[in-house]
């Protein structure tokens, strides 16, 4: 096969970049990094900073340069990278998607959907001509059939972990305390996440099966 040209590549990756560059939070070129590498996309930082820097000159894209690493986002009132190409019913179904999806999905790949998911919730704002597509939105609700409980209180960071190594079926190195105190450090592999955040795990030493409930226990 003809090797593409460093143009073409260049072009491609500056597509990617401002795909994933978000709206109301920074982004930095390590986290757009990883999104590349977790889409079989593979730069060096390097090459993703000098490509973040030409973007922020030429394109409605903010740099925060007040300390390091850098954080990029598109510009208040900027049209962003539109995806011209999402219906209106695919914005619907985008936006449903990211609702319901969210905590059912590994962080990284939501993540590197997020420039689908503001041009979905963009294509679906008050200003567009999407009436019924909008009025959607307040007309349907997923509800418990159950009594709502309180949400774990987790750590910055843990979930994201948690479910990364639950996607690449990798090993985490955990400490967790029960309900009298005691604390056991292991090494376990995440087998599932229900919707209620519980974790099903195995044990490295026994491989028996077991679960780390929403409560110390």
């Amino acid at each position: 096969m003809p090797k593409r040209s460093d143009t073409h590549e260049t072009v491609l990756l500056a597509l990617e970049l401002m795909r994933r560059i978000p709206r109301k939070r920074k982004v930095t070129a390590k986290e757009l990094h990883d999104q590349l590498v977790d889409s079989q996309i593979s730069r060096d930082l390097r090459t993703i900073q000098r490509q973040l820097e030409m973007l922020s000159e030429h394109f409605d894209i903010e740099r925060d340069d007040r300390s390091k690493p850098y954080g990029y986002c598109w510009k208040e009132r900027s049209e962003g990278m539109a995806l011209m190409t999402l219906t209106e019913q695919e914005s619907l179904l985008l936006t449903l998607a990211e609702q319901q999806l969210r905590s059912l999905l590994p962080v990284n790949l939501m993540h590197s959907m997020e420039g689908f998911f503001t041009q979905a919730r963009a294509n679906l704002a008050p200003y567009t001509d999407a009436k019924l597509s909008r009025e959607w939105l307040k007309k349907v609700r997923v509800v418990s059939t159950t009594q709502p409980l309180l949400p774990p209180k987790i750590r910055e960071g843990v979930l994201e972990q948690v479910s990364n190594a639950l996607y690449a079926n990798q090993w985490l190195e955990v400490e967790y305390e029960n309900a009298a105190g005691k604390r056991t450090q292991s090494d376990v592999m995440p087998l599932g996440l229900a919707q209620r955040i519980r974790l099903g795990r195995d044990r490295e030493a026994s491989h028996d099966l077991n679960r780390l409930l929403d409560e110390p226990g």
